[in-house]
This record gives structure tokens, C-alpha cells and sequence, in this order.
């Protein structure tokens, strides 16, 4: 291996463990921190001489968190199965049939990736109250499902872009119809696409904070990050406590990954090896 080869490769290395840094000792902290002594504040990152792993049985009491995590179950059922379906028809369409107003209406869901929550909170409150549902599951799951549809179309379409023509043109000559086409042979080769994108509505609708914490009273039908505000009092938040729910939070996700990751990593490679 020549000298330049050498260099290239250990500064791979050194970017990698770099970035495995960022995002390992933030989890180790929060960990340490869980197992300090209850009611206390931690400084940096030390393992406690005696850890509390009860802090984790508090968290879990204190936040309410078996409820929570049934809401947050409906939630995702709700949220994740319609959003992966209606984006994988959606980007089908526009990628592979000739739809009328293809462009504009691509053109409209790309506008829709700039719009942050924060700025539709206050429309959607009005009109979820105008409907009636203000304070209910619904009025988390519509609004999930309208704000992910952008980024799933584009994520979707842009997978199908990159199908085989010549898997279309077989499918006419055999006599399928374009609903067959889809179903039976592009559908399941997008695979690793849409498992990929049910992870991350996933992720966006466990972790949604702000959504249920302003459309929905009680704390019961929130998502488990709104469990997180039983750690705040008026004087102070318990921050042993809070790192404890925090990775109670966490622990769901990071399985959920580890499960997928093999497509996840499929369906981001599968760009770059075309």
C-alpha cells in the first residue's frame, strides 16, 4: 500500500471514531448521570461508585410510562402504516406514470419539506378545534401524516426513479395492468426503500414532542417524549431522573434500528452503487 493509500485510510479512521464519539458519549453521560444518586447533579462523566438502577423504576413510575407507551403505540399504528402506503403509491406515480400535473404537484410537496412544525401549530389547532378533535389521538395522527408525506414521496419517487424500464416493458408484454406492475414486481423490489422509511416515521412519530404537547390535554394520549415534563417542577427539573426517562425513551428506537438497519443501509447505498 503506497503512502497516500496509508494516509486516506487512517484519516477514514480517524472521521469514523471521531463520529462514533459524538454520538456514543452523549449516551454514556446520560447513562452515568441515570445512575447517580437520586436528586443529585452529576458533573461530567463519571461512573457512580454506587449506582441506582432504581432511578430507572422511578422514571418509569413517576412518568406514567406504561400509559404513555400505549399511546404512543396507537400513535405509530396510526401514523406509520398509511404514511409508508400513501408515499409508496404517491412516488410510484410520480416516478413511473405519466400523472397530470406531475411536476407542479411534486413542486408543491417539495415546498411542503420547507415548512417546520412550529410555524403550522397554530393553523392546526384552530381547525382541529373547528373539527371537533382537539384534544384526541387524531389530532396527532392527521398532522403526522400530512407533515411526512413530502419527504416520503420524495424518498419513495426517488427510488423509483432509478427502476429498470425494462421490468415495466415485461410486465406490459405479459399483460399486466399498471396496478399489477406496481404490486407485483416494483413493490417488492422497493423493499429496503419503504422499511427504511417506516423506521424513520417511526422515529418521528415516537420522538414527536411538540405536536402532542399543544393539540392534546391530556397527558395520557401524548407520545412518551411528553412524559419527559413529570422531571420539570416549577423550581427545578430532576435531572437523575430525567436522563433516566430519556433512555427509557431512547431504548424502544435503538431496537427498532438494529432490527432494520441492514435495509436502512441498503436503501442508502442503493443510489450511490448506481
Amino acid at each position: 500500500m503506497t503512502t497516500s493509500g496509508v494516509a486516506d485510510r487512517v484519516t477514514r479512521t480517524a472521521i469514523l471514531l471521531a463520529l462514533m464519539l459524538f454520538a456514543i458519549v452523549p449516551l454514556l453521560s446520560m447513562l452515568t448521570t441515570a445512575l447517580a444518586a437520586p436528586g443529585s447533579t452529576p458533573q461530567g462523566l463519571s461512573w457512580p461508585g454506587d449506582p441506582h438502577w432504581q432511578n430507572f423504576v422511578d422514571a418509569w413510575s413517576a412518568a406514567n410510562f406504561l400509559a404513555l407507551l400505549r399511546s404512543s403505540t396507537l400513535i405509530v399504528l396510526g401514523v406509520v402504516p398509511a404514511t409508508v402506503a400513501m408515499a409508496t403509491a404517491a412516488g410510484y406515480a410520480l416516478a413511473q406514470l405519466n400523472v397530470p400535473f406531475g411536476k407542479a404537484i411534486y413542486g408543491l410537496l417539495l415546498i411542503g419539506l420547507t415548512l417546520p412544525f412550529e410555524a403550522l401549530i397554530t393553523p392546526l389547532y384552530y381547525d382541529l378545534q373547528s373539527m371537533g378533535l382537539l384534544g384526541t389521538r387524531l389530532a396527532i395522527v392527521l398532522p403526522l401524516i400530512g407533515l411526512l408525506m413530502p419527504f416520503g414521496v420524495f424518498w419513495m419517487r426517488a427510488h423509483f426513479l432509478g427502476a429498470e424500464p425494462a421490468l415495466t416493458e415485461a410486465a406490459k408484454v405479459d399483460g399486466a395492468n399498471a396496478w399489477q406492475t406496481f404490486r407485483r414486481v416494483h413493490l417488492p423490489l422497493a423493499t429496503s426503500a419503504w422499511s427504511a422509511l417506516a423506521v424513520l416515521f417511526f422515529l418521528a412519530s415516537w420522538n414527536q414532542y411538540l405536536l402532542p404537547l399543544v393539540l392534546v390535554d391530556d397527558p395520557t394520549k401524548r407520545t412518551v417524549a411528553g412524559g419527559l415534563g413529570a422531571f420539570q417542577g416549577q423550581y427545578g427539573t430532576d435531572i437523575v431522573l430525567l436522563s433516566a426517562g430519556s433512555l427509557l425513551i431512547i431504548l424502544p428506537s435503538l431496537v427498532i434500528f438494529l432490527i432494520f438497519q441492514r435495509n436502512f443501509v441498503k436503501a442508502l447505498m442503493q443510489g450511490a452503487v448506481k
